[in-house]
């Protein structure tokens, strides 16, 4: 299958703005909601992203499937008609699985892979950097990393970064680290093309302003127009329009943040769009959260949160 990587210059703006990380929608039997998914993919494209995340942190990554990780990419895929990229999540703590998940992912019809820091075993610089070469020879899609030390304990330190981003398969960085200053400490030491995101909703204005590229983002999910909206009006300069919009989002961002993925997807549940159902060890919220994440979304409640289900 061609990919849109593939099939015509890549000049990278499809990095950018808010692109949902999606949750993986559950049925009763603990099996993918293929149509729940579709409709999220569907949402998602029709309100202006540029780019779609699947399989990765939102998705409960650890607990699927390597066949449940394909089947992702190829609903996305499918629905997406090549009217946006697909970015998979296609990370592992060994090696040897990430070349693996990031092969199946290409022949799945993904456009660029999505990377983790290896986990658990706490890797030193140079086995990070070996790491990521590797998965980087296992494709020819463009490959971004994700940086999250709050899950992986270990982060991706500078210097790595700088050294890996002289590859031109190496794409970006999708940084969750919470390093407002991170940026501003790279940038000039980075290739002009590198594309820098944050995975972190409730600095994503911030990054922004400061000339970050986008945000990998968790709130996007649920109210898509707003996210569309707050970019927009910082690409056209207007940062007053845009700070009230992202300040409206933080209380729930926040929230999210908190108990992720089990609150997205039961704020995903009030809308109407899929069942709230996670994988163990993640289990659904209790009720003073769920509380909690209502009221935050009745506060935003206005035009962007009343889609048609």
């Amino acid at each position: 299958m061609t990919s849109i990587a593939a099939s015509r210059p890549d000049s990278g703006e499809w990095l950018s703005g808010f692109i949902p990380d999606l949750p993986t929608p559950f049925n009763h039997r603990d099996e993918i909601d293929t149509e729940a998914f579709g409709r999220l993919c569907e949402r998602q494209i029709a309100a202006g992203a540029t780019a779609l995340v699947v399989g990765e942190t939102a998705g409960e990554s650890s607990t699927l499937e390597p066949a449940e990780r394909t089947q992702l990419v190829r609903i996305a895929d499918r629905v997406a008609r090549k009217r946006v990229r697909i970015i998979a999540g296609a990370g592992s703590n060994a090696t040897d699985r990430a070349v693996t998940f990031t092969a199946a992912a290409e022949a799945a019809g993904a456009d660029a892979i999505l990377s983790v820091v290896p986990y658990y075993n706490k890797p030193m610089p140079q086995g990070m950097a070996a790491h990521f070469r590797a998965v980087a020879a296992a494709t020819t899609l463009p490959v971004i990393l994700h940086d999250i030390p709050s899950r992986t304990v270990k982060g991706l330190v500078d210097e790595t970064l700088v050294e890996l981003a002289a590859s031109p398969q190496i794409v970006g960085l999708r940084d969750s680290s919470g390093d407002i200053g991170r940026l501003t400490r790279l940038r000039p030491r980075l290739p002009a093309t590198f594309r820098m995101l944050t995975g972190d909703d409730t600095i994503s204005l911030a990054h922004l302003a400061a000339g970050g590229h986008g945000c990998i983002s968790t709130v996007a999910n649920l109210a898509p127009d707003l996210c569309v909206a707050v970019a927009r009006h910082l690409r056209a300069g207007r940062l007053h329009q845009a700070r009230e919009l992202h300040r409206r989002l933080t209380p729930l961002a926040t929230l999210l943040e908190r108990d992720h993925p089990a609150a997205l997807k039961f704020a995903l549940a009030l809308l109407g769009f899929m069942q709230p159902a996670t994988r163990l060890p993640i289990v659904q919220l209790e009720a003073q959260a769920k509380a909690e994440i209502a009221q935050a979304m009745t506060d935003i409640a206005d035009d962007y949160l009343a889609e048609a289900k």
